[in-house]
């Protein structure tokens, strides 16, 4: 699902923010955040999400 479809219409989007930090500490922390979460999206989904997320997309097609 993309981001965008969670958007409220009528709303402005917001101007990216400046960053702050360097390329290097961008780069270095989306690693470790990489290393950390990698592990975790090869789990499965709770059952009781799963199906959730079935009855949202199932609603979103009506």
């Amino acid at each position: 699902m993309l981001r965008n479809e969670y958007r409220v219409p009528g709303l402005a989007r917001p101007e990216p923010a400046v960053s702050l930090l360097s390329e290097e500490t961008r780069v270095r922390l989306g690693r470790e955040l990489q290393a950390l979460y990698e592990p975790i999206i090869d789990e499965p989904l709770d059952p009781r999400l799963a199906e959730l997320m079935q009855q949202l997309e199932a609603d979103k097609a009506r």
